[in-house]
């Protein structure tokens, strides 16, 4: 049931008036902190908001302006959307939080946290896009306001990493475009609120032209081979930057995107009529196996988790593309699974750099004595990559491992277990240096008057999310949680038939 509301246009709205706030006061550091945690709650409390309807079947919708029939610039939170929005929303206090305490003393905090809200006002606009216009120029605004934060040290490295990025982004978009063109001029609308509007009437190839045009434009940001390259790269950005990147922004977006291809632009069942998925199917499988192997290989830590981050998105598209209830099911929760579990970890590395000064994984011997607290958190996200029960990963990696078996994909469940073995082949050498191994030198004192191991704005946000990797695994079918969200996503994007449950 469709709801008029405006709702789903103020919730981006909000981060962009901080935004534009932020730059105006942002000098004094009461006013810049005041509007960022102002607009965060605001926010959350917009998009909780919407909740209780979503979980009842409500989709609210706010069309903002018509330019000719069937195309214009629309909002609605559907199931999907709400989703993303909830876990962006969420996990950008958070990160907030962390970046303050992280960029304590840092230059140009006035730009730094202007385009920290801009990259959230935009990531959740693409979770509430109507059609793909709307979703198109969202989508392009994140790259233009990623890269200030992408190249804030202003370092010659910098500089270069931003260069990559654009590169590889805007190309992408061009892609995207051409795709949304050729949708919009084959179907006649551009709306995303059905399971397909695209119909095989049009004739094989041209089909084959758009999936592959969407799936190049939005899986760039999605990191899929050979459209990484840009962000192991990307890694050079501050810490906070790297978790956005990686857990909140733009990386997701990506893999919302080719999603919201498989199941809102083409439908599961013209999709399990085509064979379009079976390639990218493959090729997930192949990026998950790969970069995982390469992770096993970076001794700095951000890289490790930047491959580790390749890797894990392959989940979300490898389990769209199988086209089936069950995962489709397991790629959604994974938007939050891997979101809470791949933010802990940035931010424990985060604060080991700014604590310690350590960047590598062969300087970390005995830091668990050291900083308690973040590598238990730390662990915890490794466990939950592994797939260990109770944990979020493991739910994933279940519905995940059922949604191939639904498929007859029995060589999915292969890649998840050698996946799993990978993961642990990179994450527990990380582990068992910290915990195991004695330090090589003394490790530095704890800061005069300070009780905690770092920053308590550094800290705080680890022990939560790291919490919400637990919570995630032992609440998954709790109504409310993230994981009845996704199944009502999921009967969405099966209502017009496809492969059966």
């Amino acid at each position: 049931m469709d709801v008029v509301d405006a709702r789903p246009i103020l919730a981006p709205f909000v981060s962009f008036l901080c935004a534009g706030l932020v730059f105006a006061f942002g000098r004094s550091i009461f006013w810049r902190r005041f509007f960022t945690f102002l607009a965060a709650f605001i926010k959350m409390g917009l998009v909780f908001s919407m909740l209780p309807g979503t979980l009842r079947g409500v989709v609210y919708v706010y069309e903002f302006v018509e330019f000719t029939p069937g195309i214009g610039i629309g909002f609605r939170a559907d199931a999907y959307g709400m989703f993303f929005a909830l876990v962006s929303s969420t996990l950008w206090l958070f990160t907030t939080i962390y970046a303050i305490g992280y960029m304590q003393g840092d230059r140009d905090r006035v730009r730094f946290f202007g385009f920290f809200a801009l990259c959230v006002s935009t990531t959740v606009g693409v979770a509430f896009a109507e059609n793909l216009l709307t979703f198109f120029l969202f989508y392009e605004t994140l790259t233009i306001c990623t890269y200030p934060l992408v190249v804030h040290a202003e370092t010659r490295e910098a500089l270069r990493a931003g260069r990559i990025y654009l590169t590889y982004t805007l190309i992408g978009g061009g892609f995207a475009l051409i795709g949304a063109v050729m949708v919009s001029a084959t179907a006649g609308t551009l709306t995303l609120a059905q399971p397909g509007i695209l119909t095989d009437d049009v004739g094989v190839v041209t089909l084959a032209i758009i999936f592959v045009c969407l799936t190049i434009g939005f899986g760039v940001k999605a990191g899929i081979m050979p459209l990484h390259g840009w962000l192991p790269i990307a890694m050079v950005a501050p810490t906070p930057v790297s978790a956005l990147l990686h857990a909140v922004a733009v990386v997701k977006v990506g893999a919302f995107g080719v999603t919201r291809v498989i199941y809102n632009v083409f439908g599961a069942e013209l999709l399990g009529e085509l064979g379009f998925t079976v390639p990218l199917g493959l090729l997930a499988g192949f990026t998950i196996v790969a970069s995982s192997t390469i992770a096993l290989t970076q001794d700095h830590l951000k890289r490790r988790l930047a491959y580790s981050t390749i890797s894990q998105l392959s989940y979300i598209l490898l389990g769209a593309a199988l086209l089936t209830p069950l995962a489709a099911t397991a790629a959604i929760v994974h938007v939050a699974n891997q979101a809470f579990a791949k933010i802990t970890m940035f931010f424990v590395v985060g604060a080991i750099a700014r604590t310690t000064g350590k960047k590598y994984v062969s300087e970390i011997d005995g830091i668990a004595a050291r900083m308690p607290i973040s590598m238990a958190a730390f662990t915890i996200a490794a466990l939950s990559f592994v797939g260990v029960p109770l944990t979020a990963g493991f739910i994933t990696k279940w519905y995940l491992a059922l949604g191939a078996l639904q498929a007859d994909a029995w060589w999915f469940v292969l890649v998840l277990i050698v996946s799993a073995l990978l993961n642990a082949g990179y994450f527990f050498p990380i582990v068992h240096r910290a915990y195991f191994r004695p330090a090589k030198e003394p490790w530095p004192p704890f800061e005069e008057g300070r009780r905690f191991e770092t920053a308590k704005t550094l800290l705080f946000p680890i022990v939560i999310c790291a919490a919400y990797v637990l919570l995630l695994g032992v609440t998954a079918e709790v109504p409310g949680m993230p994981f009845s969200i996704a199944q009502v996503a999921v009967e969405s994007f099966f209502a017009g038939g496809g492969v059966a449950p």
